[in-house]
């Protein structure tokens, strides 16, 4: 009789009435059996933009310490900086969108506490090389994020297996992409006790509904179904991949570990506002850097990746 609920139930045909578990154990003990990661060692966030916040929150100074990120990448390292009053370093990519770590390393300085490393990589998709992310970790004293948020669809091994050996390692996985749960939010974030620790007691109280977690919760029991998800996005991708490059107007399609395509084609912008046009939307990608002229495509059903082709086809 400590948390002002109401005792009669719900207004709906499920009880609601109650409090979700606030440290989610029940989903946490599932997801261990799955990742092989202690529960103890797992965050669960409304999505991972949850887990990028809390951490600039539970590790950064506003107005003082900075953190590196790595170009092209997802923006919401970036957009979380800014909110927090965290200064930002950028270190490209190489050319072929590969980490460069001696050049990161040279840009760390006393208030530099994070370096995030996107795994595969968004928006250009490829899996990072592991000696290079290991470089960093191993010559950075402040906490190194790898986000792994389209890992189920490389054939690499996540950096989970690696917690053990680098209490300054935090892997940032989600259930949105191939267990398809985008709309339910929830992230997963994998470091040390001490970090989640840390994670625990700076979060909102109640951050995942119990519906969340019991629907989560019931689709962990089902990892058939979402292995056979990720098999025919696969499938998809590469006829989706083998199809674009028979296009006039299309020059390269990059090698990719995650659910999509960057695609270098001949002006990117109008060829995005006519897609618009034929209510189709990619993702504009021409004004960041290392992307010139090229859009993010999504692996759709093999009808929507039709329809694009064709449109493509007819631009």
């Amino acid at each position: 009789m400590d948390a002002n609920e109401n005792p009669l139930g719900s207004i709906t045909t499920e009880d609601h009435n109650r409090y979700p578990d606030p440290y989610q154990h029940a989903l946490k003990q599932r997801i261990q059996d799955i990742k092989g990661v202690n529960s103890q060692q797992i965050f669960l966030g409304n999505g991972s933009d949850e887990a990028i916040d809390l951490l600039f929150r539970a590790f950064c100074n506003p107005g003082k310490d900075n953190i590196i990120i790595l170009p092209p990448t997802y923006g919401m390292y970036e957009v979380s900086a800014h909110i927090n009053d965290v200064a930002i370093k950028r270190v490209n990519l190489t050319e072929d969108f590969q980490i460069q770590p001696d050049k990161i390393l040279q840009e760390v300085d006393l208030f530099t506490k994070i370096i995030f490393i996107c795994s595969p990589n968004n928006p250009s998709g490829n899996q990072m090389q592991k000696e290079s992310v290991l470089q960093i970790i191993e010559g950075f004293e402040g906490l190194v994020v790898v986000d792994e948020a389209y890992i189920d669809f490389s054939k690499a091994q996540s950096f989970t297996h690696l917690l053990k050996n680098y209490p300054n390692l935090l892997v940032m996985q989600t259930f949105s992409k191939a267990w398809g749960l985008a709309s339910l939010r929830l992230g997963m974030a994998f470091a040390s006790e001490e970090i989640i620790q840390v994670l625990n007691r700076i979060k909102p109280p109640y951050n995942i509904s119990g519906l969340t977690q019991d629907t989560v919760l019931k689709a962990l029991y089902n990892t058939k179904k979402m292995q056979a998800m990720v098999k025919g996005i696969l499938k998809e991708k590469d006829y989706l991949k083998d199809s674009l490059i028979k296009i006039a107007h299309v020059k390269y399609v990059y090698p990719s570990d995650a659910n999509f395509l960057l695609v270098k084609v001949v002006g990117a912008k109008p060829i995005y506002d006519y897609l618009i046009d034929q209510r189709i939307i990619v993702r504009d990608r021409s004004k960041v850097v290392l992307c010139d002229d090229c859009l993010r495509i999504t692996i759709g059903t093999r009808s929507e990746n039709d329809r694009l082709l064709e449109s493509l086809k007819n631009y």
